[in-house]
C-alpha cells in the first residue's frame, strides 16, 4: 500500500496527539495557514479540495471564503483527525464534505475543483510526483494549486532546537531530508521539479518566515511549562524519546526545558519557523 507507514502513524499515536492539541496547533500555525489562504485567494462559488485537512481548521476557513455557492472537500488519511473535523463542522451551515482517504490514490472526480489547497499536508507522499499528478486530474483546466510546506530542518528552530538539546543524551538517527516527512520539500529545486513533473505550470515558490509562539501563560513560568508540554507531544521529541528508559527521558527533558527557556520572552516561548508558500496552475 502506498504511504502505508504514514497511514499507520497518523491513525495511531501521532493522530491522537494532534487531536488532543488541535486548538494549540491552530493557534501556533495560524500565521502559516493565513499565508497559504492568502496565496490561494479562494473566491465565491469555487470548489476546493483541502489536502491533508487534518482537524479541519483550514477547511472551515475555505468554506466561508467560497460562499455563496462554493463547496469544499477535506481529505485526510487520519481517522482521528477526520472525526474531529466532522465534529467541528457539525455546528456550521457550510457545504463541507470530509473524506477519510489518501489523496494520492483516492478516486477523485475529474476536472471538478477550482483549487487544490494544503496547509502542511502534502509532504508525506511516498511518490510525490505521482501523487501531485493524480491530484492535478481533479483540477479544472486553469485551476490553481496553493499550499504551504516547511523548509529544511536546519532552517526551522522548532526542529533543530530540541534535536540539539537531545544530542549526546539520546541517539539521533541520520535522516534523508527527501524522505516523506515534514521537511521533504525543503529543497526548493527538488520541489519545483516534482511539481513540473506532475504537470503544473506557473510554479512559484516563495519563502515565508514567521514566529511560532509555542508556550503561553499567565506568567513566564507558565508559558515555559506550556511550551515544554507541547514539545513533548508534537514534533521530533516524542519520536526520539519513545521507549527510552526513565532516567534518560528525565535528563533529556531537562535539556529541552533549558533550550526552551532560552526562547522565553514577554510573548511566551517564541521559536522561529521557515516555510515555502507554493502556487501553480493546471494548464
Amino acid at each position: 500500500m502506498k504511504n502505508a507507514s504514514q497511514i499507520d502513524d497518523w491513525n495511531g499515536a501521532t493522530g491522537a496527539r494532534w487531536v488532543d492539541n488541535q486548538e494549540r496547533l491552530d493557534r501556533i500555525l495560524a500565521p502559516y495557514g493565513d499565508a497559504a489562504l492568502d496565496a490561494a485567494a479562494a473566491r465565491a462559488g469555487e470548489a476546493v479540495l483541502d489536502i491533508g485537512c487534518g482537524a479541519g481548521g483550514t477547511t472551515l476557513a475555505l468554506a466561508e471564503s467560497v460562499q455563496p455557492g462554493g463547496r469544499v472537500v477535506g481529505i485526510d488519511i487520519s481517522e482521528p483527525l477526520i472525526v474531529r473535523a466532522r465534529e467541528r463542522a457539525a455546528g456550521v451551515a457550510l457545504p463541507i464534505d470530509f473524506r477519510l482517504e489518501d489523496a494520492s490514490r483516492a478516486p477523485l472526480p475529474a476536472a471538478a475543483f477550482d483549487l487544490l489547497f494544503s496547509r502542511f499536508g502534502v509532504m508525506f507522499f511516498d511518490a510525490p510526483s505521482a501523487a501531485f499528478r493524480h491530484m492535478r486530474t481533479a483540477l479544472k483546466p486553469g485551476g490553481r494549486l496553493a499550499f504551504i510546506c516547511w523548509r529544511s530542518a536546519a532552517e526551522n528552530d522548532w526542529a533543530k532546537l530540541p534535536i540539539a538539546a537531545l544530542r549526546g543524551i539520546v541517539p539521533i538517527p541520520d535522516s534523508d531530508p527527501n524522505t516523506p516527512g515534514p521537511y521533504a520539500f525543503g529543497d526548493r529545486a527538488r520541489l519545483e521539479g516534482i511539481l513540473a513533473e506532475a504537470g503544473f505550470t506557473d510554479i512559484a515558490i516563495q519563502p515565508f518566515d514567521a514566529p511560532l509562539i509555542y508556550g503561553v501563560g499567565a506568567s513566564r513560568e507558565a508559558a515555559l511549562e506550556d511550551a515544554l508540554d507541547y514539545m513533548t507531544q508534537i514534533g521530533p521529541v516524542p519520536r526520539l524519546l519513545a521507549d527510552k528508559p526513565a532516567d534518560m527521558r528525565e535528563k533529556a527533558m531537562a535539556a529541552v526545558r533549558t533550550a526552551l527557556e532560552s526562547r522565553l520572552g514577554d510573548e511566551g516561548v517564541v521559536i522561529d519557523g521557515a516555510a515555502w508558500v507554493v502556487t501553480g496552475r493546471n494548464p
